[in-house]
C-alpha cells in the first residue's frame, strides 16, 4: 500500500504535529509491519504454551483488539485524509496476513504435536 500511495500516486504519507513533520517513509513501514509479525509469533508462542487448547481463539480476540486499537492514532488530527487512508489500509492489509496466518497455525503445530 505504501508504494501505491506514496511513489505511484504521489501522495507523501505525512504526520504534523505543530512545527514537527514526520514523513513515512518504506523503512518505517516495513519495520512496523515486521514488529508486529514478531510480537504476534511471540504472543501465539506463550499462548500456545500456557493455554494450548484455547490458544487460537484466545490469539485471535487479542489480534482482532490490537487491530481495532490501531485506528486510535488515526483519529487524530495532523494528517491529511489521503494519509489517514493510507496507513488505515496498511493496518488492515498487515492484519489481514497475520490473523489468518498466525491463527492457522497455532492448529497446525497442535495437530502435529498431537501425531507425534
Amino acid at each position: 500500500m505504501w508504494v501505491i500511495a506514496d511513489p505511484l500516486a504521489g501522495h507523501s504519507l505525512r504526520i504534523t504535529d505543530g512545527e514537527e513533520t514526520l514523513d513515512i517513509g518504506a523503512v518505517p513501514v516495513a519495520f512496523v509491519g515486521l514488529l508486529a509479525s514478531l510480537l504476534g509469533w511471540g504472543l501465539l508462542a506463550v499462548l500456545e504454551r500456557f493455554t494450548a487448547r484455547r490458544a487460537r481463539t484466545i490469539w485471535t480476540v487479542v489480534a482482532g483488539a490490537v487491530l481495532l486499537l490501531s485506528f486510535l492514532p488515526l483519529t487524530g488530527g495532523g494528517m491529511d485524509g489521503g494519509t489517514r487512508f493510507s496507513l488505515a489500509v496498511m493496518h488492515v492489509a498487515v492484519a489481514a496476513v497475520l490473523i489468518p496466518g498466525f491463527a492457522g497455525r497455532s492448529a497446525d503445530s497442535r495437530a502435529g504435536r498431537r501425531a507425534g
